[in-house]
């Protein structure tokens, strides 16, 4: 996925700038208008908070602006960026579910993507179509689900974050994350019932 062109910013001088470099290094940058320092942070979190819009809304086209956007808003806000107050990937994570959220609750008929598994070299055609459909399943099940315990689902089982890093990303409790993912995991739970054993134990607490 490429950035759109307001995303395009002006190079900065040269730094010392890679893999090892800290988000707050980054930022430290980016907040003198360091392109090349920017790009390292898109690529950096670019495809996790793209996921993560995908997962809530169940739509690319949609899902790719609303990361665009994430990072657009990053670049806007970077001279106002304060180290060691946030983490970047909470931040962005913060921004992509707000605006998710605000999406599906203005459009409530969202198709839901269905791209198949990709398949072992080794797996029969059955067990394609069958995986296939238990994604499709599952995806119609995540999409059913109110907007914050779908997001609460999303970061928790997707993107294998706390309890405690859900609040913060979603300003909320963690008493309230849990009870998010209770109602979220018996309602998916209901959803999949009569599904193969082990889809059915997926959201299990």
């Amino acid at each position: 996925m490429q950035m759109s062109e307001g995303m395009r910013v002006i190079e900065a001088t040269e730094a010392p700038l890679g893999a090892s470099s800290s988000d707050d290094t980054l930022m430290e940058f980016i907040k003198a208008g360091d392109q090349r320092a920017f790009r390292e942070l898109v690529t950096r979190h670019l495809d996790r908070v793209y996921a993560v819009a995908l997962r809530i809304l169940g739509n690319r086209a949609d899902a790719e602006d609303l990361a665009q956007d994430a990072f657009l808003r990053l670049w806007t806000a970077r001279e106002r960026w304060e180290p060691g107050r946030a983490q970047v990937g909470t931040w962005l994570y913060r921004v992509v579910v707000n605006r998710c959220i605000d999406l599906r609750r203005k459009s409530r008929e969202l198709a839901v993507d269905e791209v198949p598994d990709v398949a072992d070299d080794a797996a029969s055609a059955v067990t394609t179509i069958h995986q296939g459909e238990m994604s499709r399943k599952l995806d119609d099940a995540l999409t059913a689900l109110p907007e914050q315990q779908r997001a609460a689902v999303v970061l928790f089982y997707f993107e294998d974050l706390s309890n405690a890093e859900i609040a913060d990303v979603m300003e909320t409790t963690v008493a309230a994350v849990e009870s998010l993912l209770k109602r979220a995991r018996k309602k998916l739970r209901d959803v999949m019932r009569g599904s193969e054993a082990d889809a059915y134990h997926l959201f299990d607490a």
